[in-house]
């Protein structure tokens, strides 16, 4: 859709300035403008055009300088560019600089501007399709249906996925956020592997050697060395999950490679360097901790270069019938059943239900569902397979905030489970760590 590509144009001269923001908003295209070079770089932070038309001739920073800083950071946003007229040899310098096309001041028509532009869009639009075909080789649902009811998501992701920046990913337990990372990763064109890493499933004593790697004799067991996820993910990228569980000496390592992409091996005196995009994800609130010293304030700040929030499936429950009918083809594929019908109060019953859980519990309820059918109508209950129970009604819901729907559902899962506290962190989709520490938090009495 055009309203989606972003357009900034950089002129010094407002009158031609503002004739071809003019001509290209009335071609529906989602336009800003820049009078000079700078005010264009402090834009481009933040507005990421996918294209860049650009005068050559400005002052301090002409347009050469422009698309040259430009592409170093964001080698994915085209240019045009605009030169005198007759100027030959500087478009042939642009052209050899990576510049898609180029016009010549002043316009002949505004056709001319319309036609350039029109071939630049036509490559982002056949760019788009070859990513989202890619995405699909690798294994992963459609972007349609990933992204159902979250479209402006998929739009930033689109944007940010071919640069080096780090991404955060923020959203609760559940909501997709490894699923959304490897859309990241696909869409970005780096070649090398998508790593990942769950830092609260490993003890504090362990993750750094997962991580970074040891040597042989670096510990006791450490009979021969062991390259970690940094190193294996050279060329691609790292995903970290539950980053908020980094303990404080894994936190200065991975500040080191986010810094300058080097670290040393545990036991290991040799300095290794790595190119690797690194994907962090929370369900934490990281600002208030690092208030409370319990994460770095430097190591925040790199993290947080593009955050991305998941909204959790109750703020997109419109996108519900297209989920389901996803995840049901999956399932009864999975478990070599079928299913011709769906309760229709049974569904009415999802659309009414704040999902705790998110997409995870949704494809429990889902599964058990399919299990149980034995005529090929799927009869959906919300309270089975999940964490609702009497304490969980969905009617009480909404008037709980997010920290009372995560204790009572822990409650729940609990009470569900017996007190078995492994199985519990099953349930919830959460691990054993981070369970203990909600505990913990919360003061839940077993």
């Amino acid at each position: 859709m055009k309203e989606n590509y972003r357009i900034l144009v950089v002129d010094d001269e407002p009158s031609f300035l503002n004739l071809l923001v003019s001509i290209l908003r009335e071609e529906g295209y989602n336009v800003r403008k820049a009078s000079e070079a700078r005010e264009a770089l402090k834009l481009i932070a933040h507005f990421l055009p996918h294209l860049v038309i650009t005068d050559l001739k400005m002052p301090e920073i002409d347009g050469h300088q422009l698309m040259e800083r430009v592409r170093r950071e964001h080698p994915e946003i085209d240019f045009i560019v605009i030169t005198a007229f007759g100027s030959v040899e500087s478009a042939v310098r642009a052209m050899k600089d990576g510049a898609l096309d180029y016009l010549s001041k002043p316009l002949s028509s505004p056709d001319e501007l319309r036609a350039v532009v029109a071939k630049a869009y036509e490559r982002y639009r056949l760019l788009r399709e070859n990513l989202a075909l890619k995405a699909g080789s690798a294994g992963l649902p459609p972007l349609e249906i990933v992204f159902a009811g979250m479209e402006p998501l998929l739009e930033d992701i689109r944007a940010v996925a071919p640069t080096k920046a780090t991404v955060l990913l923020l959203g609760e337990s559940g909501t997709g956020k490894t699923l959304v990372a490897r859309v990241i990763h696909e869409l970005s064109g780096r070649e090398g592997p998508f790593v990942e890493i769950n830092c609260a499933a490993l003890p504090e004593n362990l993750l750094e050697a997962e991580l970074f790697g040891y040597e042989k004799g670096a510990f006791t067991g450490a009979v021969r060395g062991k390259k970690g996820r940094f190193e294996l993910a050279d060329g691609g990228a790292v995903f970290l999950d539950e980053v908020a569980e980094l303990p404080a000496g894994a936190q200065a390592k991975l500040l080191r490679v986010l810094q300058d992409g080097t670290f040393e091996r545990l036991g290991g005196l040799s300095t290794l360097k790595v190119d690797v995009r690194l994907i962090a994800a929370t369900n934490r609130d990281l600002t208030k901790m690092v208030r409370e010293g319990r994460f770095r304030e430097d190591l925040f700040f790199r993290l947080n270069v593009f955050p991305l929030e998941i909204p959790p499936l109750r703020e997109r429950i419109q996108a519900l019938p297209v989920i389901i009918q996803y995840l049901l083809k999956e399932i009864t594929t999975e478990l070599g059943k079928e299913i011709k019908d769906i309760d229709p109060e049974g569904l009415k019953a999802l659309k009414n239900y704040s999902f705790p859980g998110n997409i995870r519990e949704l494809r429990n309820i889902l599964e058990r569902a399919v299990i149980l059918s034995r005529d090929g109508v799927l009869r959906l209950n919300p309270g089975q397979g999940s964490l609702k129970d009497d304490s969980l009604e969905p009617g009480e819901i909404p008037a709980a905030n997010l920290k009372e729907i995560e204790r009572r559902a822990i409650e729940a899962a609990l009470k569900k489970t017996g007190g078995h506290r492994r199985r519990a962190a099953e349930l919830l989709g959460i691990s054993l760590r981070t369970l203990h520490y909600k505990i913990k938090a919360y003061d839940i009495k077993l």
